[in-house]
């Protein structure tokens, strides 16, 4: 169990936010923290790998207390047991892979086991400026694993990867998961992604958390009851005598859709849209921006 109670002032260029998050994670459990830019889901990993230190508050992890602001506990980042990917890889450029992951842990038996795992033993000697963008970030993952981490925090690590990569990544991700029972939160705005990464996503708005429950239950169930639907993105409209036609992009597929004028009254070009079926009548709904 994580119990998680965490105040902090953040300055954002709409000035002082403060973020206040009251919330508990189950030990082996795939989170994610959904919200716009600066609503406080990046800060929220720092408070919790140590990175960044909350004006109050406190974080316990298994009954161990990592930060308590009134019995002025404090735990050193490097003894916390939490794993953080970043954005950038932050991979040695001086180093190969094998040894980016023994810096980590002088663990040679683990190494190799995880080298293994994620299918990085043909690049072990090779440096990072030589790798892809997919494989910096699978030594990345891997390296953090070498910690043995209790707590994996992802901060949107697909972000600068094409859609081929970054299922290939999700899918890494997941069988991580299954074999290693690590807790993760992961930051994401890619829906799409969150459905089919995580079990529970925390919904944060203006520092406060708004939403908390199933995939299911944040993105769809709200917005119409269907038999089908997929989260995409709305590319194109056409108007054709009478009649509309959004082109819409639902992964690395591209469809056309009859649209009413209604929906189009409510719907522009580069909106996430949810495209759900009852029977055999598609309909399509802007999903609002959270």
């Amino acid at each position: 169990m994580i119990e998680i109670n965490l105040n902090k002032k953040m300055q954002t260029s709409k000035g002082i936010l403060d973020l206040s998050l009251d919330f508990t994670i189950e030990k082996g459990d795939f989170i994610t923290i959904f919200g716009k830019s600066g609503s406080g889901k990046t800060t929220l990993l720092k408070m919790l790998s140590g990175l960044t230190k909350p004006d109050e508050g406190k974080i316990i992890v298994n009954g161990i207390t990592l930060y308590d602001s009134q019995k002025k506990i404090n735990i050193k980042t490097q003894n916390r047991k939490i794993g953080y990917v970043f954005q950038d890889f932050a991979l040695f450029p001086n180093m190969t892979v094998k040894e980016n992951l023994l810096y980590a842990k002088n663990d040679k038996i683990l190494i190799n086991q995880l080298l293994e795992i994620m299918e990085l033993n043909l690049l072990k000697d090779c440096f990072p400026n030589n790798l892809s963008g997919g494989q910096k970030q699978r030594v990345a993952l891997a390296r953090t694993l070498a910690l043995k981490p209790d707590i994996l925090l992802l901060d949107e690590p697909f972000s600068s990867l094409d859609i081929e990569m970054r299922h290939k990544l999700q899918d890494e991700i997941l069988r991580v998961h299954k074999l290693f029972n690590v807790t993760i939160l992961l930051v994401s705005h890619d829906i799409s992604e969150v459905y089919r990464l995580s079990k529970r996503v925390i919904v944060i708005e203006n520092g406060s958390i708004i939403k908390d429950g199933k995939p299911s239950d944040i993105f769809s169930n709200q917005y119409t009851s269907h038999k089908f639907s997929a989260v995409g993105e709305l590319i194109e409209l056409k108007k054709i005598d009478i009649i509309f036609i959004g082109i819409i992009n639902l992964g690395n597929t591209i469809c056309e859709i009859m649209l009413t004028e209604d929906d189009v009254k409510e719907i522009k070009i580069g909106d996430k849209v949810l495209v759900a079926s009852k029977s055999f009548n598609p309909i399509v709904k802007k999903i609002p921006i959270i």
